[in-house]
C-alpha cells in the first residue's frame, strides 16, 4: 500500500469541489424542513459506501446493465435539474410520503446529491490517474467533512438567518441548474459521437 499525500490531496480537492457540500447547505436545510430530521451519520455513511463501491465496481455495473458512464451522467443531470428548479422557483416536485423522514437521508441526500453522477463519474476518471488507496483516503476525508456540515447545518442556518438562507438557496439553485446543464451537455455530446 503506497499512500501518496499529493495524490490524496488532489483527489480530495477534486471530489470536494464536485460534491460541493458547502453549496448544498440550502438543500440540506430545505430537506430538513420538509421531513423534520436528517440522519447525518446515515447520509454520510451511505454516501461513502456508494462512492467506494462505485470506485471498485462502477464501470462493471454500468456495462453489465448496458449503460455507459455518459448515459448515467445524463440521467443524473435530470435529477439535479429538478432539485435546482425546486430551489429557484420554490415549488415542490419531490413528493412527500409517510416514510420521507426515513428515506430523505438516503434519497435525495446521500444519492444523488452527495454521491451523485458528478462525484461517481469523477471517481471513475480519478481511478485512471491515481492509485486506488489514495482515492479511498480522499473519499473518507470528504465523508468526514460531509458529516460535520450535515451535523452543524442548523447552526449554520441560525448564523445566516432565514433571509440569508433564501438568498443562498436561490443562488445555489442557479449554480446547481448550471451544473446540471453542463453535465447534460457534456455527456449528451459524448453519447452521439
Amino acid at each position: 500500500m503506497q499512500l501518496n499525500f499529493k495524490e490524496i490531496f488532489t483527489a480530495f480537492m477534486v471530489l470536494f469541489a464536485v460534491i460541493d457540500i458547502i453549496g448544498n447547505i440550502p438543500i440540506v436545510i430545505d430537506l430538513r424542513k420538509k421531513v423534520g430530521h436528517i440522519q447525518s451519520e446515515k447520509a454520510s455513511l451511505v454516501a461513502g459506501i456508494i462512492m467506494i463501491v462505485f470506485l471498485f465496481l462502477g464501470q462493471n455495473i454500468l456495462s453489465l446493465i448496458g449503460v455507459g458512464v455518459n448515459s448515467f451522467a445524463v440521467a443524473g443531470s435530470f435529477i439535479l435539474f429538478f432539485i435546482a428548479l425546486e430551489m429557484i422557483l420554490g415549488i415542490t416536485l419531490y413528493k412527500d410520503d409517510e416514510n420521507a423522514a426515513m428515506t430523505a437521508s438516503v434519497f435525495p441526500l446521500a444519492f444523488p446529491l452527495i454521491a451523485g453522477p458528478g462525484s461517481l463519474t469523477t471517481l471513475l476518471s480519478l481511478r485512471a490517474e491515481f492509485r486506488i488507496e489514495n482515492i479511498i483516503v480522499a473519499v473518507i476525508l470528504n465523508v468526514l467533512i460531509i458529516f460535520i456540515v450535515l451535523k452543524t447545518s442548523s447552526r449554520i442556518e441560525r448564523l445566516i438567518g432565514p433571509n440569508g438562507i433564501n438568498i443562498i438557496r436561490k443562488v445555489f439553485g442557479v449554480i446547481l441548474l448550471a451544473i446540471a446543464v453542463k453535465l447534460f451537455a457534456h455527456n449528451i455530446k459524448a453519447l452521439f459521437v
